[in-house]
């Protein structure tokens, strides 16, 4: 049996029952936080782009690099990119970002390079080159 929170060992099915409503009553009410959190975070980072900032915030302050958001996947990306044509790697990375896909890896070829190779989506012409299946 695993073991209970320290604490919880000693009590009573009913009182347990009633512990493990209060908390995910707690974690409703902690989603909604985060949630309008969220909301606030992102209308700043608008009024941080619409001033010249960069994503992520800048030196100093806490930010990292922060992940593009794309409508597809680059699986899928690529998958359109490549219907009825074959490219290099270097090639479809190029074509892919040129048609929307945005990323900020420093080391997109690779993961194009990547997603050809383990996807199952795609037939590998020759050396370098890929299609879709």
């Amino acid at each position: 049996m695993a073991r209970l929170a320290r604490g919880l060992d000693g009590l009573s099915l009913s009182d347990l029952h009633k512990e493990l409503r209060r908390r995910e009553r707690r974690v409703v009410v902690l989603r909604r936080q985060r949630d309008r959190l969220l909301k606030k975070l992102d209308k700043l980072d608008a009024t941080i782009a619409a001033n010249g900032g960069g994503a992520g915030g800048g030196a100093g302050l806490g930010g990292g690099r922060k992940r593009a958001k794309n409508d597809t996947n680059l699986v899928e990306a690529l998958q359109k990119l490549l219907t009825g044509k074959t490219l290099s790697v270097t090639d479809a990375a190029a074509a892919v970002q040129k048609a929307g896909y945005r990323t900020t890896s420093p080391s997109f070829r690779t993961i194009v390079n990547q997603a050809l190779i383990a996807s199952g989506k795609f037939k590998r012409i020759s050396r370098g080159q890929y299609t879709s299946k």
